[in-house]
């Protein structure tokens, strides 16, 4: 855990760069990898007070190390948070949060469009525990509203969500999660804090998978959770120190390293994602483009508020007349690629396709995939950074073809 330093006035594109913990006496331009379990401490006094908490200084490795406090200094600077807490991945950060703030008998209202794994931990996993949920359209702000109980704990959204991006009103969600005397839990995963800032919106947490385009390469798994100091401290160190949900030193050094092209890569890839959905939109063989940055999203408005751009994720439908056609020419357009990459990851500078359907929703029973909207003929695609004209080639090759 690591608490924001960072010199005052510095630009998004600088802190990227610069924030981190002080170089060590041997003054190294680029961040050291500590890779280290223990630390050798001064005295018997002074390591007696820094396990009591008494006093600052690195004691092992599951409660703090400096690569990593450098990954969590950095990331708070960018989103804006008093502190951030990093965790072995994403799904690991949230794991974290909601044991953290919940216990038998609270309430949790979150997005029925989040990932699927999201779904699955907090709607089952933690129901085994007695916390219950309540799954709403992501969309629909009378439907938070009206799912919200005197035992609700927590408000959890995506924005955009993974793979519709559908987009959700933060302001409006904090202010009603406020009011109840909630906690507003926003997964920034898909914008990153290159494009939209959730806690300057009023979020209390951001919650991040570093393993994305924090990293940009998919190279390591990382997780994150940022909020206050006194959240940070109180709530999260405790579960962290006793689970051991921690980030490796060379998985945060991976990410750190990769956080300082975030916002140059942010940009390009999202410049390359409304000229890829452009161009989906116009095909023949597409029933359905989604995507922020195009006007034809149906919260376009709101994301252009909310995100400086529309992010480098997309998803499209092809035309199909039933599910199990939807299903075969989907397969039929992602077996055909020869150059693009059928991976599920998402964030890295190669360009990854995937069926969300059959993947990251395919433990989800029908009903669920129904009512996140994940048809059978979607196809979600995570831009990189190759020419447009070579990606729109390989995806031509399929669709082109389709019968």
């Amino acid at each position: 855990m690591s608490e924001k330093k960072q010199s005052e006035g510095l630009r998004l594109q600088t802190l990227a760069v610069r924030a981190a913990v002080e170089r060590s006496q041997y003054g190294e331009n680029s961040e050291a990898l500590y890779l280290t379990s223990g630390y050798v401490q001064p005295s018997a006094e002074a390591s007696a007070r820094r396990f009591a908490g008494e006093e600052e200084g690195y004691t092992y490795g599951r409660s703090g190390n400096p690569t990593v406090s450098s990954f969590e200094q950095r990331l708070s600077a960018l989103e804006g948070s008093e502190a951030t807490m990093a965790t072995s991945s994403g799904m690991s950060a949230i794991m974290l949060m909601c044991f953290a703030l919940l216990r038998a008998g609270d309430h949790v209202v979150f997005s029925q469009s989040m990932f699927g794994s999201t779904i699955k931990l907090i709607g089952s996993e933690f129901a085994r525990f007695g916390v219950e949920s309540t799954t709403v359209p992501q969309t629909d702000l009378a439907a938070w509203r009206a799912a919200i109980r005197p035992n609700t704990k927590l408000l959890f959204a995506e924005t955009p969500t993974n793979p519709l991006t559908e987009v959700c009103d933060i302001s409006a969600l904090a202010e009603l999660a406020h009011d109840a005397g909630a906690w507003l839990a926003v997964d920034n995963c898909f914008a990153t804090p290159a494009l939209q800032r959730p806690i300057a919106l009023g979020a209390d947490i951001v919650m991040h998978s570093g393993t994305k385009y924090l990293d940009g390469q998919g190279r390591v798994m990382a997780g994150a959770l940022c909020a206050t100091q006194k959240m940070v401290i109180e709530k999260f160190l405790p579960v962290q120190k006793n689970s051991g949900m921690v980030l490796s030193p060379f998985n945060a050094w991976v990410v750190l390293k990769g956080m300082e092209t975030l916002d140059i890569r942010m940009k390009a890839q999202s410049a390359l994602t409304m000229e890829l959905a452009q161009w989906l939109e116009q095909h023949p063989a597409v029933a359905r483009v989604y995507y922020p940055g195009l006007p034809s999203h149906p919260q376009h408005a709101l994301a252009m508020r909310q995100m400086s751009l529309g992010g480098a994720v997309l998803s499209f439908e092809v035309k199909a007349k039933h599910p199990e056609e939807a299903r075969a020419r989907a397969f039929h357009v992602l077996d055909s690629m020869q150059v693009l990459s059928l991976c599920t990851n998402l964030g890295d500078t190669k360009t990854l396709l995937t069926h969300p359907a059959s993947t990251s929703h395919g433990k989800l029973s029908e009903a669920q995939r129904q009512a996140a909207g994940i048809g059978q003929g979607l196809i979600r695609v995570a831009v990189g950074l190759e020419h447009p004209q070579d990606v729109q080639d390989d995806l031509v090759r399929g669709l082109n073809t389709l019968a």
